[in-house]
């Protein structure tokens, strides 16, 4: 270790990388290596991976990679409990001051724990702060979904914005999350997040958004971003059921969705200058058609 990175030890906070995962054998293992490789000391930091139920190699890919880490690990495999519970795990077992987020979809820029940390440091009224969308090269649909996220994390750093952040590539404050008594168990899909956020915002912390740089690795086929957005949908269900909602609901559905993402095209532009962008509007109402009928066949169900 170099003399300056022991001078810089004793003011430099520990950090927990949580790692949910459900079957993503052929994707966690990158994820992980992006973590390792990361510039952060490896002496502060700590993982831990939660498999919660997963039916194919995911644990056996962790089990393999952990042997060559040189950083603090704990694998929990689990019977599945849903993403509230999974995420219990890493809040309950946190030894670090912050938790960063990471899916078995995701890659991290090498820089991206140090400037995520810095700027939590930077800022003690934040308890929870989104890193970057990159743009992660792959087929039409995967550009759209990026480029879609790109826009909105765009957006929401010039304004302020209720729309939740999301957990993946996010750092949270632990004594936030730990303040509001963690994440709700009972949700078992997505929308743990918002819920959480909601009850971050009520204790009177602020949420925002960094420069550090991560990538996910997107939906490949149409068929597969359906299934994705009717699953969210669902989600979305419960945490109505909950009065968890967000500021602008409408632009949730197809009609309204498709003005929202038109006025999108233009800021996309500017992030890409690719002419790909005049296809977003499509692709928008087409992921929310999906949202809107797994949000109304749950709603129904229950």
């Amino acid at each position: 270790m170099s003399d300056l990175l022991e001078s810089q030890l004793p003011n430099t906070p520990t950090v927990t990388i949580g790692v949910c995962v459900r079957n993503c054998e052929k994707l966690v293992g990158d994820a992980i290596e992006s973590i390792a490789s990361q510039d952060f000391p490896h002496l502060l930091m700590q993982i831990i991976f939660v498999d919660d139920g997963s039916t194919d190699g995911t644990l056996t890919v962790i089990q393999n990679y952990i042997q060559k880490l040189d950083i603090i690990t704990e694998v929990v495999h689990q019977r599945w409990k849903g993403l509230g519970a999974a995420r219990n795990v890493v809040v309950d077992n946190a030894d670090g001051k912050y938790i960063i987020w990471v899916d078995g979809d995701m890659l991290l820029s090498r820089q991206f724990v140090g400037k995520q940390v810095q700027f939590m440091e930077d800022n003690p009224e934040v308890a929870v702060a989104k890193g970057s969308y990159g743009m992660y090269k792959t087929n039409l649909v995967g550009i759209l979904e990026n480029m879609e996220f790109m826009t909105a994390n765009s957006r929401r750093m010039r304004s302020v914005d209720l729309a939740p952040l999301g957990t993946g590539g996010s750092i949270y404050r632990v004594d936030a999350i730990r303040e509001i008594g963690g994440f709700d168990r009972s949700i078992k899909g997505s929308g743990e997040d918002a819920d959480a956020e909601r009850r971050i915002r009520a204790k009177k912390w602020l949420l925002d958004t960094t420069p550090a740089v991560f990538y996910e690795r997107r939906r490949k086929s149409w068929r597969s971003l359906w299934d994705e957005y009717y699953w969210h949908g669902k989600g979305g269900s419960q945490a109505l059921r909950k009065n968890v909602w967000l500021a602008n609901p409408y632009k949730l559905f197809p009609p309204f969705a498709l003005v929202v993402e038109s006025m999108r095209v233009v800021i996309g532009y500017k992030l890409v200058r690719k002419k790909i962008v005049l296809l977003l509007p499509i692709h928008y109402v087409f992921k929310r058609t999906a949202w809107l009928l797994g949000f109304m066949r749950n709603l129904v169900s229950h």
